[in-house]
C-alpha cells in the first residue's frame, strides 16, 4: 500500500469530510460550530476513535455523555446511539474501524 497524505485544513465539506473516500478504515473530519450537534445515529460493526484537535465535544453515547477536549482521544463502540455536540467551535478526526 502506498502512503497517502491529506491536508485536513483543505477539506471543505461540512460538517463531515472524508480525507480518504472509499478507503478502510473509514476516516471522517468532523467540523461543528459552537452549539451545533449531529443527530443520534449508529455505526454498527464499527469501533469509533475520536481525536479532537480543536475545541471540545460533548459526545452522548447511549445514556452517557463524555467530554472530549483538544488533544484528547476517545474510543467507543459504534453500535450505540452516538450524538456529538460542540461546546465551542470544534474539529475532530474520526476513525471508524471494522470490529
Amino acid at each position: 500500500m502506498t502512503p497517502t497524505v491529506t491536508d485536513l485544513g483543505a477539506l471543505t465539506d461540512e460538517p463531515h469530510a472524508r480525507p480518504f473516500p472509499g478507503e478502510e478504515p473509514k476516516t471522517v473530519r468532523l467540523s461543528l460550530d459552537a452549539g451545533e450537534s449531529v443527530p443520534a445515529h449508529r455505526h454498527p460493526d464499527r469501533v469509533v476513535v475520536c481525536h479532537v484537535y480543536e475545541g471540545e465535544l460533548d459526545v452522548t453515547l447511549g445514556d452517557d455523555t463524555v467530554t472530549v477536549s483538544t488533544g484528547e482521544v476517545a474510543r467507543f463502540d459504534g453500535a450505540q446511539d452516538i450524538s456529538p455536540r460542540a461546546a465551542e467551535e470544534s474539529e475532530a478526526l474520526l476513525v471508524l474501524a471494522e470490529k
